[in-house]
């Protein structure tokens, strides 16, 4: 265990996020007080312990400079990202763009700040270019986008932290759910008229475990009662294949979905049955030529790089067999251990078992070599990266990032990531956000996350809403 001592409580996030970085595979611990003065017995402190002293009397930059410099010196590794610890590092480049900054002086600035390797800062203005042309007509001032979490699941994945529900076990309460969805969505009519609705995502969960005619209720009333005639995407993250059918896709259709995504992760049955995914490839496979039939020509997947058991060679076969299907956007994403999950609770209680102990790939371990392949397949597919984002505890400190073909870019994806816009969210488990003009000030609220607590406090849920978008 990596044990740090900071005198001041100061910077402990970007310390921990550094510390990990450079220890994937270790716990790390930030304690406030001098050595001596906290009683190690009472923080499971062990003389194989390795202990760290560190003067927070600085700048943040200088502080992190400092603590990179130093561990990278002891363990030899250098870092892509150097000492970024925020989610969003294009959004400095984009910043530095939006300042008139040329590409030369952001790559000076990225590089003697943060230490950021030149593929990276690369990489950053890249998308943060292509960001600001996709999001060249989105209405910042007068304009939103509308977010509606389905919380229901075939099963919940291991990985997973997202409000998630067995729709076997809770079948009978979806319509009373969307019933007061429709109620969040009256609120949103009546609180956002003249407003411009940029783009619509449901997601989840998985908004497919809803009926076909479920879903042509619920979108129905959306579009009765919000003004579509701007809408510049309109996505459905159909997610799980074993929740996917030609009724269900039709019915998207019929509705004028223009997005949706069909997520493998990954293309071995074998890993899909590890993670608790409960479909196969083949189903995979039926589901994505299915949305094709019915039209469907802007359809994501998703990848997962670093799940139990896998090496660069899975990750190649997933993706050559990624290409055969050819999709519109492809989302690389780095395994994160997110508190919540079956994962972080299965390690945090050390009760990693069976094949799932065996298996299990300690972070980072060939992520760097996942990640170019994935990136070498993206681009020999003809997709272009167009947002990226990072995650606390992701493996390798690498990056989530998405890849799209020319104009099947997720407008929404981009919008969420980089909190250029408010966003309002319906449903159990959702966030929404409201982002001032002002220099960017954000502020949040949130809807109760259990599905009873959501129904029974709905007028609670709506009340939120309405003091953040109060004028």
């Amino acid at each position: 265990m990596q044990v740090i001592y900071i005198k001041e409580d100061r910077f402990q996030y970007d310390i921990h996020s550094l510390y990990k970085a450079f220890y994937p595979a270790e716990e790390v611990r930030v304690i406030i007080g001098e050595k001596g003065l906290v009683p190690d017995k009472e923080r499971d402190i062990s003389p194989s312990d390795e202990i760290s002293f560190i003067d927070v009397d600085t700048s943040k930059n200088d502080l992190k400079k400092q603590i990179y410099l130093e561990l990278s010196e002891r363990t030899g590794k250098e870092l892509p990202w150097g000492d970024l610890t925020g989610i969003r590092p294009t959004r400095i480049a984009m910043n530095l763009l939006e300042e008139g900054k040329t590409a030369e002086e952001i790559r000076s600035y990225m590089k003697d700040t943060y230490l950021v390797s030149d593929k990276k800062i690369d990489v950053s203005i890249d998308i943060a270019l292509r960001e600001k042309e996709i999001l060249k007509d989105i209405d910042y001032k007068n304009g939103y986008s509308l977010y509606l979490g389905i919380p229901f699941c075939p099963t919940t994945c291991l990985y997973c932290s997202f409000t998630s529900y067995p729709i076997g076990a809770y079948s009978k309460v979806v319509d009373e759910y969307i019933s007061c969805l429709k109620k969040e969505i009256d609120f949103v009519a009546d609180s956002f008229k003249g407003k411009t609705l940029d783009t619509v995502y449901i997601g989840g969960g998985t908004p497919t475990t809803l009926e076909a005619e479920q879903m042509r209720t619920l979108i129905g009333y959306l579009q009765e009662k919000l003004d579509f005639s701007k809408v510049k995407e309109f996505t459905v993250e159909s997610g799980r294949p074993d929740s996917i059918t030609q009724d269900k896709l039709r019915a998207m259709k019929e509705m004028g979905v223009t997005r949706i995504s069909v997520n493998p992760q990954s293309m071995s049955d074998e890993t899909l049955r590890l993670i608790g995914r409960r479909h196969t490839v083949a189903q995979l496979i039926e589901a994505f030529d299915l949305a094709r039939q019915e039209g469907f020509d802007n359809i994501n997947m998703d990848i997962i790089l670093g799940l139990p058991g896998e090496t660069p060679e899975d990750v190649s076969h997933t993706i050559e067999e990624i290409k055969k299907l050819s999709p519109d956007d492809l989302t690389v994403h780095c395994l994160a251990i997110k508190r919540g999950s079956r994962l972080f609770e299965a390690m945090r209680k050390k009760e990693m078992k069976g094949e799932l102990k065996t298996s299990f790939i300690k972070p980072s371990v060939d992520i760097a070599r996942m990640a170019e392949i994935a990136e070498k397949g993206a681009l020999e597919m003809g997709l272009k990266p167009y947002y990226l984002y990072r995650q606390k505890n992701i493996s390798g400190n690498f990056e989530n990032t998405g890849y799209a073909s020319e104009g099947k870019a997720g407008i929404y994806n981009i919008l969420i990531n980089e909190e250029v816009q408010s966003i309002v969210a319906l449903g159990a488990g959702t966030v929404s956000k409201r982002v001032y003009g002002e220099g960017g000030r954000i502020e949040r609220c949130d809807n109760v996350k259990d599905i009873a607590l959501y129904m029974e406090q709905i007028d609670e849920m709506i009340d939120r809403k309405r003091r953040l978008f109060a004028d």
